[in-house]
C-alpha cells in the first residue's frame, strides 16, 4: 500500500511539472518569481502533491495556494477552497 501512496505522489509531481512547463516554468522558477525558496517548493511538492493533508505551516500552505493558483488546478484536493475560507 505504501508502494501505491508513493507513484501517487511521484505522479502527481509529475503533473504539476508538465502544467509549469506548459507555462515555460519549472518549480526554481516559479520559486523564485515567487520569493520563495526552490529547494521548500520542491519539497512541499514531493510531501504534499497527490496527498489529503494540508501543510500545518503558513509559509507551506501559502507556497502550495500560490502553486495551486499558478497551474490552474489544486495541488492537495481542497485548498484552494481552505485558503477562501482562511481570507474570509
Amino acid at each position: 500500500m505504501n508502494e501505491q501512496k508513493t507513484k501517487a505522489r511521484r505522479l502527481a509531481k509529475r503533473a504539476i511539472q508538465a502544467r509549469l512547463v506548459e507555462r515555460d516554468s519549472n518549480f526554481r522558477q516559479f520559486a523564485l518569481e515567487k520569493g520563495y525558496d526552490p529547494r521548500t517548493v520542491t519539497q512541499l511538492v514531493d510531501r504534499y502533491a497527490g496527498g489529503q493533508a494540508f501543510p500545518r505551516g503558513r509559509l507551506g500552505f501559502r507556497i502550495l495556494v500560490d502553486l495551486s493558483r499558478t497551474i490552474g488546478q489544486e495541488v492537495v484536493p481542497g485548498i484552494l477552497k481552505a485558503a477562501a475560507a482562511d481570507a474570509a
